[in-house]
């Protein structure tokens, strides 16, 4: 039979493999996809509810008024900043851009599991780098860049291991690389981050030619509302504007994620709950049996003794009504699971089950 071909090495790709759900009806909790505890900021649903009532105009094609509420908030230039349907929008466009046949990208081990889809479906190889003890090694990425390496992917904090990178190191991988590889920093837990020596990045961005950072609104409350936005220098931003869909980001989300980044309160209440309730966790499974990996994301990775116990944790979990991150098939780390921070009810019940578990080996 003839029929459209894909282009060679789209079939060998392996899908995106999203956190797991309930069953539909039932009351399983979901703490499989990081995905905000406290809803959404009230401001950010009066503005979708208001935005609307206009479903009939098309959106700004710019997305000017996110822009603006955007750069007012962390101190930009909109100018600088590009606005997409999602993160993964964005980290598509830059795949999409500077990626090609023979060319590589290099990423930890550990890293986003998207990052080889893009690289792999704009032609060019995955290059991933050990992270000894599940942390990123600079000296590793520097040392895997060659003639053809045009994109470093990062993950700042890294998901699904929470682990991140200082900015004195951050700063040491850039020094390290060639003028014409892209740094690609993907701050998408930044808003949970409360460790001192953290950067999102954005010194980087202004002061060089070379790197782009990269956020998201979904952990934020809107995950479904689908709003990404990156800060990069000119030549970077004119050329994704040049590919990106002309109305790539909805009007509702446009107003709900303007309303969003403008309240600085709310975001600072996501960030205390998901403080507490992370470092409660972290310290009431820790132990002989469990390893909690230190984390500064808005979830934690568990590992058990084999990957036997990890899957009987998983279904003993979702037994007692809550589904955590199997983080074996996308992951590669058989023995962990990734649980997002919830609220006060579910992080003392997954704690009760797993330490109950732990007791009984």
């Amino acid at each position: 039979m003839i029929r459209p071909i894909p282009q060679p090495g789209i079939l060998d790709i392996a899908p995106y493999l999203p956190g797991k759900s309930g069953k539909p009806g039932s009351q399983t909790v979901k703490l499989s996809a990081n995905e905000s505890p406290l809803g959404a900021s009230p401001k950010a649903l009066a503005a979708m509810l208001e935005a609307a009532a206009h479903l009939e105009i098309y959106p700004e094609g710019s997305s000017r008024v996110l822009r603006e509420a955007l750069g007012e908030v962390h101190g930009v230039d909109p100018a600088a900043i590009v606005c997409g349907n999602g993160s993964d929008d964005l980290l598509h466009l830059l795949a999409q851009i500077y990626l090609g046949e023979g060319d590589e990208a290099v990423m930890n081990r550990y890293g986003f599991s998207v990052y080889p889809i893009i690289t792999k479906a704009a032609g060019a190889r995955i290059v991933m780098v050990d992270e000894p003890d599940y942390r990123a090694d600079v000296d590793a990425l520097l040392a895997a860049v060659t003639e053809r390496t045009k994109v470093i992917w990062l993950a700042n904090p890294n998901n699904p291991t929470g682990t991140y990178l200082p900015e004195a190191e951050l700063r040491r991988l850039h020094a390290g690389l060639r003028p014409d590889i892209l740094l690609v920093i993907d701050s998408a837990y930044a808003e949970y981050v409360t460790a001192d020596d953290y950067s999102v990045g954005l010194d980087l961005v202004r002061a060089q030619q070379n790197v782009v950072m990269v956020r998201t609104f979904s952990k934020m409350g809107l995950a479904a509302a689908r709003i990404g936005w990156m800060v990069g220098p000119d030549h970077v931003v004119d050329a994704v504007h040049r590919i990106r869909g002309p109305f790539n980001v909805n009007l509702p989300a446009q107003m709900a994620g303007a309303a969003a980044a403008r309240d600085v309160a709310f975001t600072e209440k996501l960030r205390a709950h998901n403080a507490q309730w992370r470092d409660w966790l972290s310290a009431e499974l820790s132990g002989n049996r469990l390893r909690v990996l230190p984390s500064q994301a808005n979830f934690i990775l568990v590992l058990f003794e084999s990957p036997e116990i990890a899957a009987r944790a998983f279904t003993t979990l979702l037994d007692a009504g809550y589904v955590v991150r199997e983080t074996g098939p996308s992951y590669g780390i058989d023995n962990g699971l990734r649980i997002s921070i919830g609220s006060e009810q579910a992080m003392r019940a997954v704690a009760r089950v797993l330490k109950s578990m732990d007791e009984a080996q």
